[in-house]
């Protein structure tokens, strides 16, 4: 268990839980009953690592791992799960680069202050302008 948690940067913790969960099928044992991991399951749990960065929670993985079990039959429906899963990543993408965007426009605005080329304000302060 050791080594799969170093070939998949997983905590012990972490990949028991997988396993505890189910979401590694078919997962071998030695005569200790110690999990032995072979090389199908390694790819198996780094493809898990992906769907959890892409969102899935533990249901859709699981959702995701029994359409898979059903072999050819089911890849139109796993075709759509991730299809729906990456709209939501581009849609984060976006919102995450209209964020940046923001960042970039107060670092503009921040430097044109301190190089002096723009008057400083705020909106959070009281307008400090000259009464007439």
């Amino acid at each position: 268990m050791m080594q799969a948690c170093r070939e998949t940067g997983m905590t012990y913790h972490g990949l028991k839980f997988y396993c505890n969960e189910g979401l590694v099928p078919n997962v071998k044992r030695d005569k200790l009953n110690r999990r032995i991991f072979d090389e199908r399951d390694i790819a198996w749990i780094k493809s898990l690592q992906c769907l959890k960065k892409c969102g899935m929670t533990i249901a859709d993985m699981k959702e995701y791992m029994n359409l898979c079990l059903k072999g050819t039959e089911s890849i139109p429906e796993r075709k759509i799960i991730l299809e729906r899963r990456k709209a939501v990543l581009l849609s984060q993408i976006e919102e995450l680069e209209k964020s940046a965007a923001y960042i970039d426009s107060k670092q503009k605005f921040y430097d044109e202050v301190l190089s002096g080329k723009r008057e400083y304000f705020s909106n959070l302060l009281p307008c400090s302008c000259a009464d007439s």
